[in-house]
């Protein structure tokens, strides 16, 4: 497209200060208190998506946090690409191990990273991200290239499993026909290596209660003598793998897909260092299900783990106390072809049978959703395949991500329609965890790639 990177390196700066004005906004879906933000946040994109260029933009209600839609139709005759984000953010907790405030933004070199990268929550997942379509959009609407149809929807609760989004698309077929899906919401191997992911795990996640005596007990006069929920519930979540780390809750591994050595070959020839990965970390050893690879094990395999656990006394000094209740959030990733809700009531049932005697158990299912594949012989893969190629310089490898995201494959059940994952994060940028940040290379990249990815989708759809 004429004039691209020159309208990229001309706006740069506003590009990036329209940015950290979005990541100060501290919209944490999953805590009420932020809801004023959450909305604001709401509104902002609104007003960012007419900037744009966009014909039509509206918020529309939810029962939850609003979903922000926009569109430009051109020509009804032209293919229609539809781009879903979120404007929500996970919680910035622990607050004490940030480098710099989590809703105050700074640009900072680092290793991986020399030309900057923007530190704040939400800065890689998603607000960067999203916010690089919008940017994509302005250049193709201002310079009047835009060669087909486009359409946004841009949610408030991805972060807490997209509540009330399934009920939005299944009432709004008509609004949201489309030919492609595009999302940025995953990422890339390296910066020198570009990828797109072809693959996302499934999740089930719960929460389980562990409760023993009506009441807090002295341990000294009752310890001993009744069950102590927290070490039961340690003991309970210790049973849920084997010694080769194996998930033993019963049919859990029904519906997994094996795949061939062929398969498992091709995505072998990645680039990785083990080393690097464990300095990275700082661990001296790698762990998990025997008889697989590190990226095998984080991408097409199902796990288990424990996303917090609490009980009795945390606070400073001692307290000697058997306490009465015992929690755990408890998070499944499933592979394509595990049922989410299936996998969810196997844990229950497994769950509350292994419960000894002295105890009661309640498991709460949370939230979850389906595994997805995109075929990489579709029209969207190839284009995207060749705005890679154009941005980069190279072909992009096919890569299975082991993160979620549910709403996916509700896309494919509802709106027929394939999705594309061009995602231009890094595995080392910290999403969901303390001093998340988006390098600036990789957020001018990706506004440099999408506007590629229309051309070629459009050219290839004739």
């Amino acid at each position: 497209m004429e004039k691209l990177t020159q309208y990229i390196s001309q706006h740069k700066d506003r590009f990036l200060d329209e940015l950290i004005e979005l990541l100060k906004i501290p919209s944490i879906s999953a805590d009420s208190a932020y809801k004023t933000d959450v909305l604001k946040t709401a509104d902002a994109v609104k007003t960012r998506l007419e900037k744009a260029g966009c014909d039509k933009v509206e918020i529309c209600q939810t029962d939850g946090y609003p979903i922000v839609y926009g569109e430009k139709i051109i020509n009804k005759k032209l293919p229609t690409i539809l781009v879903y984000g979120h404007y929500d953010v996970q919680p910035p907790d622990p607050i004490n191990l940030w480098h710099s405030p989590p809703f105050e933004p700074v640009i900072k070199n680092t290793e991986k990273h020399p030309e900057g990268a923007i530190f704040a929550r939400g800065a890689c997942d998603d607000k960067g991200q999203m916010y690089m379509h919008v940017k994509a959009m302005e250049f193709m609407s201002s310079t009047n290239q835009l060669p087909c149809n486009v359409k946004f929807m841009i949610e408030g609760e991805e972060e807490v499993g997209s509540v009330n989004l399934g009920t939005f698309v299944k009432n709004n077929h008509e609004k949201l026909k489309n030919d492609v899906i595009l999302i940025s919401d995953t990422g890339m191997i390296a910066n020198d290596v570009p990828s797109i992911t072809t693959g996302l795990r499934g999740l089930s996640y719960v929460e389980v209660e562990v409760t023993g005596p009506n009441r807090d007990l002295h341990s000294g006069l009752y310890g001993g003598a009744v069950a102590n929920p927290i070490n039961i519930l340690s003991k309970m979540i210790a049973s849920l793998h084997d010694e080769n780390n194996h998930i033993t809750i019963p049919g859990f591994y029904d519906q997994v897909e094996e795949l061939s050595e062929a398969e498992r070959a091709e995505m072998a020839k990645a680039p990785f260092s083990l080393e690097n990965y464990k300095k990275a970390l700082d661990i001296d050893a790698v762990y998990g299900e025997s008889g697989y690879s590190t990226n095998e094990r984080n991408s097409i395999r199902p796990t288990l783990d424990v996303n917090g656990i609490w009980g009795g006394y945390t606070g400073e000094g001692a307290k000697t106390v058997i306490a009465s209740k015992a929690y755990a959030k408890i998070s499944m990733r499933l592979v394509p072809n595990q049922d989410w809700e299936n996998i969810t009531k196997l844990f229950k049932t497994h769950f509350e049978n292994i419960a000894p005697k002295g105890v009661k158990v309640k498991v709460t299912p949370h939230h979850g959703g389906q595994g997805y594949v995109t075929p990489i012989d579709s029209i969207g893969y190839q284009a995207a395949s060749k705005a890679y190629q154009h941005t980069f310089g190279k072909t992009p490898l096919p890569q299975r991500s082991g993160g979620s995201i549910p709403i996916v494959s509700l896309f494919e059940k509802e709106l027929k329609s394939k999705t594309i994952l061009m995602g231009f994060g890094l595995d080392s940028d910290a999403i969901h965890s303390p001093n998340e940040h988006f390098g600036v290379w990789n957020y001018l990249k990706g506004i440099e790639t999408i506007p590629l990815f229309y051309k070629h989708f459009t050219e290839l759809s004739k």
